[in-house]
């Protein structure tokens, strides 16, 4: 089972690989950002639940469902 810190770690490496100012590097920063600051998947995912714009908040989800699934 990987555990938070470590799908916070591969989000923040897509991050860093994304263009400065897509939608692409401001989720997976939102995704390794929440990661990295609560106790679990579930947490996570409610406080995903909650980003704004919306825009961000659905490709943050698809990021986070997908690293989830890795």
């Amino acid at each position: 089972m990987t555990d938070n810190l470590d799908l916070a770690a591969s989000a923040q490496e897509l991050a860093d690989a994304a263009p400065a100012g897509s939608l692409d590097r401001a989720a997976a920063a939102s995704v390794a950002i929440t990661l990295a600051t609560t106790r679990d998947t579930a947490q996570a995912r409610q406080t995903l639940d909650g980003l704004a714009p919306d825009d961000v908040r659905r490709a943050a989800l698809r990021l986070f469902d997908r690293l989830q699934d890795s």
